[in-house]
């Protein structure tokens, strides 16, 4: 069975070290140190991790020899564009398009993310796959760790 690659924004690794997210944060990283899943992320979550907590900055580092990381490239920072000129976010959210875009044209099948206003909400959804869909990449589903962990008793 192929390892499903999924792309991980920077609310999930703050997730690891918030009471309300904590634990299928948590879970989702065991997962992925399992092999259910290929960890991808990106130079956007190095940097937005800059001014973060050390422990939310040395969990992402901890993490690093098992992640893939996406460069932001010209590809993606267009097809942010696309989801901006489209209205899917605004402006003041291009950090959150570009994340979508990058996992986009990294080809993964899922972006796991804490981000409900601007990446996992029902409205948004369907508007990234439109656009991804039109620009010839395939869609990518969006979850937040909880729908994506398993439930099953370890």
């Amino acid at each position: 069975m192929k390892t499903i690659r999924i792309y991980l924004d920077t609310s999930v690794f703050g997730g690891v070290f918030d009471t309300q997210f904590e634990l299928p944060s948590r879970k989702l990283f065991k997962e992925i140190e399992k092999g259910k899943f290929k960890l991808v992320t990106s130079a956007l979550v190095e940097t937005e991790l800059e001014p973060a907590p050390s422990e939310i900055k040395n969990y992402f580092r901890q993490n690093l020899p098992r992640a893939e990381i996406a460069d932001v490239t010209r590809e993606a920072l267009e097809l942010r564009d696309v989801y901006l000129n489209e209205g899917i976010v605004t402006e003041n959210s291009q950090e959150d398009a570009l994340h979508v875009a990058i996992a986009s044209v990294s080809n993964c099948s899922i972006i796991v993310s804490w981000n409900f206003k601007h990446i996992v909400h029902f409205d948004r959804i369907p508007l990234y796959n439109a656009m991804n869909r039109i620009n010839g990449y395939p869609e990518i589903d969006i979850y937040s760790p909880q729908e994506v962990i398993s439930y099953e008793e370890d």
